[in-house]
């Protein structure tokens, strides 16, 4: 083998590194098209053959993969073997939702104490917008009209957050539970619209986190995630109550209607 193909290979390994590294860091998330092969070539320093190779040794472990129509994207197979099996024992199983706040606890908690110690003024800016964007979307209140942005905009804080602690587990396995809890964040909100006074609290839980890490004090805003949580988990059980309150009553009405004829 020729010096100059050795000198190819290992150019492609260095590539592949940095597109991993960028996949690690969340600079590249799941679903995100790479430059066109030009630009990122460029960007980089290496010439296009280099780059199609380090490109194919990351589509060959799973983590980029091309599509129809043209484009390679990241995929979402770091979270995917996580989230697959657990969505799905999530809905048969209600009972496991306790214990996966409880989860939630710890892991935000520490995502926002070393986001506190660890941010960087560009971090503290991305967090700032996104707390921004969704104060001003929970500021229109509980409205239907805006809704599924308010919902976005919740999870897109959070994560901004974990991805500040500057810990690739963090920004992870964050960004997996959120798309295992989604649907449970969806109905939690959308109980949570029933009184005026509970979406108050959920806008000043997002304030305190943002002001403690902005402020950089770790122990401020581990506490102010775990009351964010833990007031969650008071809306579920609230939540799950009213739900069977609901079915009592639809089911005392059916038996009265069959009596009735």
């Amino acid at each position: 083998m020729s010096a100059a193909r050795i000198a190819v290979q290992r150019l492609s390994d260095t590539i592949a590194h940095e597109l991993e590294r960028r996949i690690l860091d969340g600079a590249l998330k799941p679903g995100d098209r790479l430059q066109p092969e030009r630009e990122l070539a460029a960007e980089l320093g290496v010439s296009r053959p280099s780059l199609r190779e380090a490109i194919q040794k990351l589509v060959s472990k799973g983590l980029l993969h091309s599509r129809q129509g043209g484009g390679t994207y990241v995929t979402d197979r770091l979270e995917a073997g996580f989230t697959d099996p657990w969505g799905d024992m999530l809905q048969k199983h209600p009972n496991l939702q306790a214990d996966l706040l409880e989860f939630r606890a710890m892991l935000e908690s520490e995502a926002a104490a070393l986001a506190a110690k660890r941010a960087t003024d560009a971090d503290l800016e991305r967090i700032g917008e996104a707390y921004a964007r969704v104060e001003a979307l929970f500021a229109e209140g509980p409205s239907a009209r805006v809704f599924e942005e308010q919902v976005k905009a919740d999870l897109a804080f959070h994560q901004t957050i974990a991805e500040a602690a500057h810990n690739v587990m963090f920004g992870h396995l964050t960004a997996s539970l959120f798309r295992v809890t989604h649907e449970h964040i969806d109905l939690n909100l959308r109980h949570l619209r029933r009184l005026e006074e509970d979406w108050l609290r959920l806008r000043d839980q997002h304030a305190a986190i943002w002001e403690a890490v902005r402020s950089r004090d770790a122990d401020a805003a581990r506490v102010a995630v775990r009351r964010h949580i833990a007031f969650v988990e008071e809306s579920m059980q609230a939540r799950a109550q009213h739900e069977a309150r609901e079915s009592r009553t639809q089911l005392i009405r059916r038996m009265e209607k069959a009596e009735s004829h």
